[in-house]
């Protein structure tokens, strides 16, 4: 062979050498933008915290980190759609104004967030015309779309309470969302696509229903049964600041994502690499109730994806390494169940408050309302459920009983309407009462008349029984007392919490029990007390006495009685009569 012959061989081998080692570096399947052929895709990104309210901070933080990541990634502003009420930043109650933090010594997430649908434009109407690329179906805002063409991906991230709605109360419901999603792949409007969802009972969302062949991975804070849990809430090491006493700055799965994004790089790690180290420190091996178990629905096709051809990756990021690194769980002792935020928010308040002020006595009130409007709901679906199904042993029935694979429900519209009664005529909300969507969904699955039972949720029952709120239920303005081990129960008018004996009488019991009741206020009471409060009731201030003249025709006798309980420790009880 002569020597040119020798070159052209050596030429050879390294060119394939070259391109054997190129082929084994990850592949970026999208760039920044479309290009002219459209040969190659464009990355678009949507982003949707579903909650207004102060003590939902954590779920606007989570949004803005969110954003903050894609553009570090190198996602353009003109592909990524944020959806967000925005009236976290500016609230009174935020202690640094114009600033959010989604984690306690981070920095600000808010800024340069764009305002895309913010207030009654964040609602499901604009959520799926933005997704299908629908600018003619938009009301309010920017009126951005998704305009994506079949090689783009579509990162979608939602945070919101469970049984996902948006601020104007109208909910996300799975079987809707999955039709979209179907839509938009028969339009290909997509190449592929992934879905982190924040949210209780998350699962229920995909569970069943999203198919495989759709090119779409789903990942959710947890499974179709349980609550997901807030993080940074206080108690953690570093704690959050102390101003932020009362909120979450973020969600334990949200902040599990985000805060591996931020670090690592997005070009040399896969799906299914951030759903192992996301699931590990959401805490999947906690004890029950601490923690939520991340799942993913769909394609497991994707799962070999990098992340960056969906999220981008942070240049800074290049030179990380996996080698050794373990992700550590997050600590659930510090976590909190999302449903019980909004006491924890009301709980601090009171704590931060003067002893002696209108404040605190206004924030005492909401509390007790609230905890006794939580015992009503809870009353009102037992109810439901027993009269429903003709059964007395209903306990099993208040989650969802369908084995894993299985869709929540097989009659969707059976389920709406439960669901739209249920929050219409029972007193339902997004922070606790939907939590119960799955016996909803039990009703319909063994085949109830969906009409009778929606009449017993309206309290029109053709056999004259009135539904359980009204058998059960609290007056709003009133709260419930239970008295002594006989647990007889009384409403009175919330308007006494304002009267300065009933204050320190509450700050009293508080300090002992706590703010946290199972069930209903117990105020424990002695039997042979009872006999004594009629006598002594006209010694209390007038203040404190609902003259026999009203129109109720009420007498409310209050008399503070020392209850010697266990180990000799003096407890200050509450009794209280109707005569």
């Amino acid at each position: 062979m002569s020597s040119l012959g020798h070159l052209l061989v050596l030429v050879f081998l390294y060119v394939l050498l070259f391109y054997s080692a190129d082929s084994r570096k990850p592949q970026v399947l999208h760039d920044t933008g479309s290009s002219e052929d459209g040969a190659k895709g464009t990355r678009w990104a949507v982003l949707i915290a579903g909650s207004s309210y102060y003590y939902n901070y954590r779920h606007q933080a989570d949004i803005c980190h969110a954003y903050q990541v894609l553009r570090k990634g190198g996602l353009k502003d003109e592909n990524i759609i944020v959806f967000m009420y925005d009236d976290i930043a500016f609230n009174p109650e935020n202690p640094r104004p114009g600033v959010i933090i989604n984690r306690p010594d981070g920095g600000d997430v808010y800024e340069g967030v764009p305002k895309d649908y913010t207030k009654e434009a964040v609602n499901v109407k604009n959520f799926y015309n933005v997704i299908l690329g629908n600018e003619s179906g938009i009301t309010g805002g920017s009126g951005k779309v998704v305009k994506s063409g079949p090689n783009d991906s579509i990162f979608i991230y939602y945070a919101d309470h469970g049984a996902p709605a948006m601020p104007d109360g109208e909910d996300i419901h799975a079987k809707d969302f999955i039709k979209v999603l179907e839509k938009m792949h028969k339009l290909k409007r997509y190449k592929k696509m992934v879905i982190y969802v924040e949210a209780c009972e998350s699962g229920s969302m995909f569970e069943g229903i999203l198919k495989t062949n759709l090119n779409i991975l789903a990942v959710t804070a947890s499974n179709a049964t349980e609550s997901s849990f807030g993080i940074y809430c206080g108690g953690e090491n570093p704690p959050p600041p102390p101003e932020y006493d009362g909120v979450c700055l973020g969600d334990t799965f949200s902040v599990s994502w985000l805060e591996d994004s931020d670090l690592h790089d997005m070009s040399k790690e896969t799906l299914k690499k951030q759903y192992q180290i996301v699931k590990r420190r959401t805490g999947p091996d906690a004890e029950p109730g601490t923690s939520s178990h991340v799942s993913r629905f769909g394609s497991k096709a994707l799962l070999k994806d990098y992340l960056v051809s969906y999220i981008g990756t942070n240049p800074d990021n290049e030179n990380f390494t996996f080698a050794g690194f373990t992700a550590s769980p997050i600590s659930t002792s510090s976590s909190v169940n999302t449903r019980d935020i909004p006491l924890l928010y009301l709980k601090s308040k009171i704590q931060r408050s003067p002893m002696e002020s209108p404040e605190r006595q206004e924030l005492q009130k909401k509390l007790f309302e609230e905890m006794n409007h939580r015992r009503q709901i809870d009353q009102n679906i037992v109810e439901i459920l027993k009269l429903s199904l003709k059964q007395t042993n209903v306990l099993d029935l208040l989650i969802s009983t369908r084995t894993k694979g299985q869709p929540l429900v097989d009659d969707w519209d059976c389920f709406k309407t439960l669901v739209n009664s249920f929050k219409n005529h029972c007193g339902a909300t997004m922070d606790y009462g939907l939590k119960y969507t799955g016996a909803l969904a039990n009703i319909c699955n063994m085949g109830v008349d969906v009409k009778q039972t929606a009449s017993l949720l309206s309290g029109e029952l053709s056999d004259g029984r009135r539904r359980a709120r009204d058998q059960n239920g609290v007056p709003r303005g009133h709260l419930a007392v239970y008295v002594g081990d006989e647990m007889q129960r009384f409403v009175i008018p919330t308007k006494y919490l304002q009267y300065p004996e009933f204050k320190v009488l509450m700050d009293e019991v508080a300090d002992e029990f706590g703010y946290e009741h199972e069930g209903g206020i117990h105020i424990p009471c002695e039997e042979s007390t009872s006999a004594s409060i009629e006598r002594s009731a006209m010694s209390l201030p007038m203040s404190l006495h609902a003259s026999s003249s009203t129109r109720e025709g009420m007498f409310v006798l209050i008399s503070l009685a020392l209850v010697v309980a266990t180990e000799m420790t003096l407890l200050v009880g509450l009794c209280i009569t109707l005569a």
